[in-house]
């Protein structure tokens, strides 16, 4: 037994000869010495070290569970990338359809125009509201299929019968004008979005901001119109800054769904995706139309 305030022996005692009493003693079982000891201990894992030069991983084989989960996202958002823009191809040709039709077509052209046809465009405009409402404000509507194609359908019919009914107003060569500036535009930005280091989707208070602008200009030009009288100076002010506008949001709303910023959208908001590019394209398409031309 040892004291901790006892004085450490001296060289003599350390170094003596052992005495009678801690001589082998046959008639005593002495424990196995170490070596027989350690081997009835499990010798633990060797830590294997990554190229890096940290080992902070105890295991026989690499573990590859980070890359197989970032193959796995990256996989995901090309597939969300891909249905996004499928969706969107399939809206616009319709719309693209839709306008050719009310714009080549004289008697239907006529029928707008002349006729009274275009009370039908304030019916479309209810159903466009309303399916446009539904689609932001509900998620279920546009997550869970197949409702949320049928829903896409309707608001993309009463939004196409819209465009083509403004258009029927143009002549057609300007039509053909607005929508080959429109596509140029469009593919310009997109490109835009995909390389440039901005992130645009931390300019959310900015667009809401040009937003506001937006709303309170367009309800001065219309005091103005009503007081005055149509000024083709006010109409441009406002078209470019709309142009801007909707610029901005396309996109913005580009590298929300690409991904790789800040905010993205998840991979089930596909139909929102396509939604809003869907408006941004066709919002830029007016703009460009009532800029480029004066409606009769």
């Amino acid at each position: 037994m040892s004291y901790p305030n006892a004085p450490p022996p001296s060289y003599g005692q350390a170094t003596a000869y052992p005495s009678k009493e801690m001589e082998y003693n046959p008639s005593v079982n002495y424990p196995p010495p170490y070596a027989q000891q350690q081997a009835s201990y499990d010798q633990p894992p060797v830590a294997q070290v990554e190229p890096g030069g940290y080992g902070n991983r105890v295991s026989d084989t690499p573990s590859t569970t980070f890359n197989v989960t970032s193959f796995s996202d990256k996989a995901i958002r090309r597939g969300f990338i891909r249905k996004v823009y499928l969706i969107l191809t399939a809206q616009l040709l319709f719309t693209l359809g839709i306008i050719a039709l009310f714009t080549f077509v004289h008697r239907i052209k006529q029928w707008i125009t002349k006729e009274g046809g275009a009370w039908f465009y304030y019916v479309s405009y209810g159903v466009f509201l309303v399916t446009y409402i539904l689609l932001i404000c509900i998620p279920s509507v546009r997550r869970r299929t197949p409702g949320n194609f049928i829903a896409l359908g309707i608001f993309t019919m009463a939004f196409s019968y819209m465009v083509g009914t403004i258009s029927s107003f143009y002549e057609t060569n300007v039509v053909l004008v607005a929508a080959g500036v429109t596509a140029a535009v469009c593919l310009s930005l997109t490109l835009f979005a995909l390389q440039t280091k901005i992130d645009f989707t931390m300019c959310s208070g900015l667009l809401f901001a040009l937003c506001m602008v937006l709303i309170f200009f367009g309800f001065s030009c219309m005091i103005v119109y009503l007081t005055v009288g149509y000024s083709k100076i006010l109409d441009c002010v406002y078209g470019g800054i709309a142009a801007l506008l909707f610029s901005l949001f396309l996109i913005y709303d580009t590298q929300m769904i690409v991904g790789g910023r800040k905010h993205e959208l998840d991979p089930e908001e596909y139909v929102y995706g396509a939604l809003q590019l869907y408006l941004d394209v066709v919002y830029l398409f007016l703009i460009i139309l009532s800029l480029f031309g004066k409606s009769n």
